[in-house]
Formats: C-alpha cells, sequence, structure tokens
C-alpha cells in the first residue's frame, strides 16, 4: 500500500486516476491512531522515509464496496514500511509490534478484521541465504500475526513479485505461489508494467493490481474477526502490500 505509482526522481506527479479517488465509506488509520477519510497517498505519514504514490489500496477498496455495497464503511489500516525484508517483519520487531498495536486499535473502535493485504519480498531476492530462507519466514511471520490477532484463519491475499532488487526473483515467487497455509491467496503482479526505473509499478500497475486484490478478496468473502467493541464502522483492511523497492 505504499505505493510508488506516479513517483518519478523522488517525486509524486499528483495525478489520483478515477478508480482511486476519495470515498466517504473509506477510511484510512493514520499514524496518530486516528480515523480520517482515505485518500492518495495512503501511507503519506507511515512510509516517511520514502516518496509515496498511488497504491493499490484505494483501487482495492473502491471496487470492494462497487461489487458489494452490503460491506458499509472499509477501513484500510496502512501499515508498510519501504526497504524492509521479511526478517524485518519477525516477531517481536518494531515493525510486527507497530502492526499489532495499530490492529488492535482498530478493533477497539468495533472495526472488523476482514483480510490481510501483503505485498513485499523485493529485497529478499538480493542475498541467496536470504531467498532460501524465504518461505519458512514469510509462513512464521502469518502464522504469528494469525496468533497474536488470535485470528487463526485470518485471510491473507498476498503479491507474487513484479520485479526486485536482486538476481533471486524466481525464488521468493516460487515461495509465494506455493505458499501452503489455510485461507491464504496470491495474486501475480507479473508482467504489470513498471516505472521507467524497472523497479517499481506505475499508477495504472497499480490500480490493476487493486482489482486483482479486489477479486480474490470477493471470490470468497471470509467470517470477519471481531470486537466486542461498540461499533463505529465495518470493516478494515491491514494495508501491507507494499512498493517494489524498500
Amino acid at each position: 500500500m505504499s505505493g510508488r505509482g506516479g513517483v518519478i526522481d523522488n517525486r509524486w506527479d499528483g495525478f489520483v486516476p478515477p478508480e482511486c479517488h476519495r470515498n466517504s465509506s473509506i477510511l484510512r488509520l493514520s499514524k496518530g491512531l486516528t480515523w480520517e477519510e482515505a485518500e492518495e497517498p495512503l501511507h503519506r505519514d507511515i512510509d516517511v522515509d520514502r516518496t509515496c504514490g498511488v497504491g493499490p489500496g484505494m483501487a482495492f477498496a473502491n471496487l470492494v464496496l462497487a461489487k458489494d455495497p452490503s460491506l458499509g464503511v472499509i477501513g484500510l489500516v496502512p501499515c508498510a514500511v519501504g526497504g524492509t525484508n521479511i526478517s524485518e517483519w519477525r516477531r517481536g520487531s518494531v515493525l510486527y509490534n507497530q502492526l499489532i498495536n495499530r490492529a488492535n486499535t482498530a478493533l477497539q473502535d468495533g472495526g472488523i478484521i476482514r483480510a490481510l493485504l501483503w505485498y513485499q519480498g523485493e529485497s529478499d531476492t538480493v542475498i541467496h541465504s536470504d531467498a532460501k530462507l524465504y518461505k519458512r519466514r514469510l509462513e512464521r511471520f502469518f502464522d504469528d500475526l494469525r496468533s497474536d490477532l488470535m485470528s487463526p484463519t485470518l485471510p491473507i491475499i498476498q503479491v507474487a513479485l513484479a520485479s526486485g532488487t536482486g538476481p533471486y526473483i524466481e525464488i521468493i515467487r516460487k515461495a509465494q505461489l506455493e505458499t501452503n497455509l489455510q485461507n491464504v491467496k496470491c495474486v501475480d503482479a507479473k508482467g504489470l508494467p513498471l516505472e521507467p526505473d524497472e523497479l517499481h509499478l506505475t499508477t495504472l500497475a497499480q490500480v490493476e493490481l487493486g482489482k486483482m486484490l479486489a477479486d480474490a478478496f470477493l471470490q470468497n468473502v471470509p467470517v470477519p474477526v471481531r470486537s466486542n467493541a461498540p461499533k463505529r464502522f465495518n470493516n478494515f483492511f491491514l494495508d501491507l502490500l507494499r512498493p517494489p523497492f524498500w
């Protein structure tokens, strides 16, 4: 969800396609843990060390609501941070603890966890040992997250890489496509258009990825993980789709 669509030479062009426009029924959890109407860039106060542009999150949320208005209001919980590999998301790490804290904050307001959206792995393509260990580390991360959120069947939709920063892209892609856990789906970003740097997805590619994620979610709308707190709105998604370079 950090998104680098429209970012050239560390500047975002400001173009927001129609599929990503604001919608009063789509909220985001800010860095300060307050709810506000979502708009691009979704990660502007989360991934602060790099320039954020368009990601797949708004396209995903808009399409989900268009196809299933009964979901009501959607809350996006952006958590992505650039430049990180899978080992930096291990249980007990700063990033992992921040994720858990943000998820639990959303639940306090009566939120319902509908899915985890996960796009990561380009940094793990650089070193062969990292690539070889990726599948084990990824599945451990998913297991730990489900355990700590007390949601053993939390739906997870992950993205198979479109690009990478090193030579071991296919090892990571194979691990992602062959993840063998219940309620884990994978959509394949390979072949989506890239920015001139041949690394980051273009704005239109981010929109297409959002549609792919929405379709994967809607094919089998999961039973939600509910909070007992009074409801402010109906659904939220943990936004961990991440741009192709961290």
